[in-house]
């Protein structure tokens, strides 16, 4: 897929974003068997599968063929669907892959506080385990929504996965340590790498972990630095959630890498990169293998 010039869909509120560069290739170091990326969007192209007008971007289409590619190429076996928030509580696209493909795909669904429980079970039978909490771009389901629905799912066994920045991490942690079910936080709640263990927001994230509920995407490292080329103070944080809660990290692509306007990266690295944080192969087999088995119900 290459990135597009323009799309008929695009708003000033929504601008258009550039799709992923091609090329998928495995990592350096060996990956495991049952190797999972637990955070990749299918994205539709805005009619069959409309976009809501409160999304904050317009992506280019992503399909489940190119998502599956894109899985073979860097050797996951396992993979996880997150509902992308142009789509709104609509999870018609994620659900058909999920459908296509039971043993292999897990997802985490966008749901308004009044889903009906009929819908929720079928979404647990389709492979769903989570819903997903946004404030942070338009287009999905609020605090407001958190506690209502947190009661609905977790006798379910799914969690609660939260797309978040630093601010509202900061102001949302008393309130995100008393769910009584699993909390993921994800790309460690896009924390800037270069502030380093130091910034406020990664002291109450690292407390949630140590309390023991708390689940982190070691993912989206592009998002939150400007060394594209090598990433070299991305190594901080991650390292010292690891040390945390070992058994508590996750790795994901992000795929197709959504609402980014810097020149658009490549894939692989960002899976390279795991090796640099989780050096000890037992580790990063945990975070690959064993985590998400766990976490998504493999």
């Amino acid at each position: 897929m290459s990135a597009p010039l323009h799309h008929p869909l695009a708003t000033a509120s929504a601008p258009v974003c550039a799709g992923p560069l091609p090329g998928m290739s495995r990592p350096t170091w060996k990956m495991p068997a049952g190797a999972c990326d637990t955070h990749a969007h299918v994205v539709g192209d805005g009619v069959k599968y409309p976009f809501v007008a409160t999304r904050g971007f317009t992506p280019p289409e992503a399909t489940e063929a190119e998502y599956i590619a894109m899985l073979d190429g860097l050797g996951c076996d396992r993979g996880v669907l997150v509902q992308v928030s142009v789509h709104g509580t609509d999870n018609r696209l994620m659900i058909e892959a999920l459908k296509h493909h039971p043993k292999r795909l897990r997802g985490v669904a966008v749901c308004d506080p009044d889903v009906s429980d009929k819908e929720l079970q079928a979404l647990h039978d389709v492979g769903v385990r989570g819903l997903r909490i946004n404030v942070w771009v338009g287009g999905g389901v609020g605090f407001d929504a958190m506690d209502r629905l947190a009661e609905r799912i977790a006798p379910m066994g799914w969690h609660m996965q939260f797309l978040i920045d630093p601010p509202n991490l900061l102001k949302g942690a008393p309130q995100l340590s008393r769910l009584k079910l699993p909390v993921v936080i994800d790309h460690i709640a896009q924390i800037p790498h270069a502030e380093n263990v130091g910034h406020p927001a990664f002291k109450a994230l690292l407390d949630m972990v140590k309390g023991g509920n708390t689940w982190v995407k070691l993912s989206g490292a592009y998002r939150a630095t400007d060394d594209l080329a090598d990433y070299a103070d991305t190594l901080a944080m991650p390292q010292a959630l690891i040390a945390a809660a070992p058994d508590r990290m996750v790795w994901g692509s992000d795929w197709p890498h959504v609402h980014f306007y810097k020149p658009m990266m490549k894939t692989p690295p960002l899976l390279e990169l795991l090796g640099k944080w989780a050096p000890d192969e037992k580790v990063r087999n945990r975070i690959l293998v064993d985590n998400p088995a766990r976490l998504y119900d493999f």
